[in-house]
């Protein structure tokens, strides 16, 4: 009868104890992990960048999902950090918004008001995601200072007479004809004018499969969150659509090097683990 007890007595520990563990760490997922911020950095060299493009950094901001885990606070953080590395290029790669909130007018104001305080030497670059449904997305980017590269494409320079190459492609989940107009620009370039390296704006990342990438030396994409949740030897768990193939932090497809954004935000579920919030920073050498 005691052994019996004992038996009992220790399942109810055990019990007791593997609830606290997973109340802690679902607590931790969602209120811990999804704050803070971290800043990836990669060192991207090519042969093709000339010296007037040596050292060009760029910052990849993406999936910001405003309204959700990530608030006022938060951007202003991000743009503290954006500041201390004086960029040249920042691009952003999709979901500013969150269809599940809707933003009123002051909100808008302090991402815009936020947003326009990012300097740079060169540009400023966005593409809508699939939840930049809101009729205010194109107005916000361009007041705070960004190109709508939507389907679009543009040429950068810098104190030279050579140019890169970037295009934008917004969300492809219910529209996968939009490089045409871009590779048609392409295909008219000869010898004389083409760019020295090519760079492509994706939301999702998968989309890479539908297109000629052999074209972009890089392609910088969103969308994936990492997964959201990730598991030691595992990786991400929850894979969204658009990004189910290509959804860690870097691919080498061939001569095409594809970074993801891990984003800021969170989508469906407001939770993240072993993956804080964060943007990535990346400098282009030549060697």
């Amino acid at each position: 009868m005691d052994d019996k007890k004992s038996l009992f007595k220790k399942i109810i520990i055990i019990t007791f104890i593997i609830i606290i563990i997973i109340t802690g760490l679902v607590l931790y997922s969602r209120y811990i992990a999804t704050t803070g911020l971290i800043v990836k950095e990669y060192k991207i060299t090519s042969e093709k960048l000339t010296d007037n493009f040596h050292g060009l950094k760029i910052v990849h901001l993406s999936d910001l999902h405003y309204g959700s885990t990530f608030d006022e606070k938060d951007l202003e953080k991000v743009v503290e950090k954006i500041k201390i590395i004086k960029p040249d290029i920042v691009v952003l790669t999709g979901d500013l918004f969150d269809t599940r909130f809707k933003l009123n007018d002051d909100q808008k104001q302090t991402i815009i008001k936020n947003l326009s305080k990012i300097d740079v030497t060169i540009g400023k670059y966005a593409i809508a995601g699939e939840q930049d449904t809101d009729e205010d997305w194109e107005k916000i980017i361009k007041e705070s200072g960004f190109i709508n590269l939507n389907n679009d494409y543009t040429s950068i320079y810098n104190s030279g007479s050579n140019y890169i190459f970037m295009a934008g492609i917004s969300s492809n989940l219910n529209d996968d004809e939009k490089i045409t107009k871009i590779d048609n620009y392409l295909n008219t370039l000869t010898d004389n004018n083409k760019p020295i390296y090519n760079i492509l704006l994706l939301h999702e990342p998968d989309y890479i499969t539908e297109i000629d990438y052999t074209k972009y030396d890089l392609v910088l994409a969103g969308h994936s969150h990492g997964g959201g949740i990730r598991l030691p030897f595992i990786g991400a768990i929850f894979l969204e659509e658009g990004a189910k193939k290509y959804h860690d932090e870097y691919y080498k497809l061939g001569n095409t090097d594809l970074y993801i954004s891990s984003g800021l935000g969170t989508s469906n579920i407001d939770f993240r683990f072993l993956n804080k919030p964060s943007f990535n920073f990346y400098r282009l050498t030549n060697k």
